[in-house]
């Protein structure tokens, strides 16, 4: 008889009595490690518990399993059965308060000169212009960079795909007698730019209204290109690469001497980092559009998604192909919602090249359909949704009938997110785990509460729904971090914000 080739599916048991064995590739993938935890989490029968809660009066920040407290002053790690305090820094100086911090975490496939390097790192930003590398798990200062005398730095980011940080200078704007004289400023904004993996410096650039028009707004650098935004509500993309190669006078390394700095050392106080790239020319533009609030997102395979800046297409979303701007058949999604809170559309973050468009009663995954080798459109298909039963939100008549007999008539309609109503709030990817995590109140009375609800990834299938204890207050801002076996909520109550931590218990029920 013949052996059967079907595969067998292993439950926990198996895979922990397999890799005891040592049997080979179990256990050494993290790909089987994910698989069990999703599995655990799945089942019913293991319950998420509410394990702390910590309130302050500073803005609360989470990432990759840190919680940072009173302005990235306290971390606190989420890795363990109740998050602990991994350090707290000394109180600091006015001057030297943290502006804005990043959380640098080196790839996988990369070795690093030194340890420190490899291990994650928070770069951190500072009032008097300075550029901290801090240790991420002890908070221990491995390296600091001054700036410049002469731009007050404020704002930090990332070009991820480049493996680029960018430190954004203050607008340099007129003042009203300035204004009153005529007079204006050519400079706009500097830009500080750094390879990371390890820190490197590229340089400071001017971004010049002489170069790129007197209208421009705001720059910055995404997917390997200068992203310039204009008064008109015209975007512009620029090639980051291009400017660095063909505009930069002389190279920097930091720690070493600059001709542009006299002989000093580049990053040392009080010399900082000089501007070692001037645009002397136009540049090329290798991408315009016109876009409501200058907002555009570009995403593989290669289509963007706008709004064009005309009042007919507003509450409209349109994907076109990035090639030569053609619309996609389908391409115009318009969820013809009422209610305060607008949708939202994205790129999905599982890098699929899907599409999510979230609103207050249904959440769309779509597909973006296209040959190469056609000069057809691209297409617009849906992969999935997810909607709000709509039995659950019985519509109020507009005209209602009182005990007396006299008729009212409603000014106003219900909105869609009305806390009265089940409505979508916002949803979250756990890339580990392939779930989407889906947040939905829920305010009728006798059913009222916060629910966490976990969709497949691939196909929208609700496997489990998770009870949030605290009641979510639509007025205030929320934030929710699904991570693994952790779900963090952040929410604010009026002047302070509170941090509620949940964690899947260990034990059955």
């Amino acid at each position: 008889m013949a052996l059967s080739s079907r595969k067998r599916s292993l439950n926990a048991v198996d895979v922990l009595y397999r890799r005891s064995c040592g049997a080979k590739g179990c256990g050494t993938l993290s790909r089987n490690n994910m698989k069990l935890l999703r599995g655990l989490l799945l089942q019913e029968s293991r319950k998420f518990t509410k394990v702390w809660c910590k309130s302050s009066k500073s803005t609360i920040l989470c990432e990759a399993g840190h919680m940072y407290f009173e302005n990235y002053q306290n971390c606190y790690s989420c890795l363990h059965l109740e998050p602990s305090l991994l350090y707290k820094l000394p109180k600091r100086h006015k001057q030297e308060k943290f502006e804005d911090a990043l959380l640098c975490q080196t790839p996988l496939d990369k070795t690093l000169g030194t340890p420190s390097d490899q291990k994650p790192n928070l770069l951190v930003l500072t009032a008097n212009n300075w550029l901290y590398r801090l240790s991420a798990h002890t908070g221990k200062e491995l390296e600091r960079i001054y700036l410049s005398p002469n731009y007050k730095f404020r704002y930090l980011g990332w070009d991820v795909s480049q493996e680029v940080l960018f430190v954004k200078s203050v607008q340099n704007k007129e003042s009203v007698l300035e204004r009153q004289a005529g007079i204006t400023h050519n400079t706009l904004m500097h830009l500080a730019v750094f390879r990371a993996f390890p820190l490197q410096v590229v340089g400071i650039m001017e971004i010049s209204k002489k170069v790129f028009g007197s209208g421009v707004t705001d720059v910055v650098l995404s997917q390997g290109v200068l992203a310039v935004s204009y008064s008109n509500k015209c975007v512009k993309l620029y090639s980051s690469e291009h400017i660095f190669q063909r505009y930069t006078t002389e190279k920097l390394t930091l720690g070493k001497q600059s001709s542009l700095l006299g002989g000093k050392t580049v990053g040392e106080f009080p010399y900082g980092i000089p501007v070692n790239i001037h645009i002397t020319d136009s540049i090329p533009v290798i991408f315009e559009v016109s876009c409501s609030n200058n907002g555009i997102q570009i995403g593989y395979p290669w289509h963007f998604i706008h709004t064009p800046p005309h009042k007919k297409h507003n509450g409209t979303y349109h994907i076109c192909a990035l090639k030569d701007c053609t619309p996609a058949k389908n391409g115009i999604r318009n969820m013809k919602c009422c209610s305060l809170e607008t949708d939202v559309i994205m790129f999905h973050p599982d890098d699929t090249g899907r599409i999510i468009h979230v609103g207050p009663k249904s959440i769309e995954v779509l597909k973006i359909v296209s040959d190469l080798n056609s000069s057809a459109p691209s297409n617009i298909v849906e992969d999935f949704s997810i909607v709000i039963d709509p039995h659950r939100n019985r519509s109020i008549p507009r005209v209602t009938v009182t005990s007396s007999g006299r008729s009212v008539k409603r000014r106003y309609d219900q909105l869609d997110d009305d806390p009265d109503q089940e409505t979508f709030r916002m949803v979250e990817y756990e890339d580990e785990l392939d779930l989407l995590a889906v947040v939905v109140t829920n305010g009728e009375e006798g059913e009222g509460g916060t629910q966490v609800r976990l969709y497949d990834n691939q196909n929208g299938r609700l496997l489990r729904t998770i009870d949030l204890t605290e009641p979510w207050d639509e007025t205030y801002r929320h934030e929710l971090v699904f991570d693994k076996d952790t779900i963090i909520h952040i929410e604010q109550q009026k002047t302070n914000f509170v941090c509620h931590v949940y964690k899947l218990d260990t034990t059955l029920k």
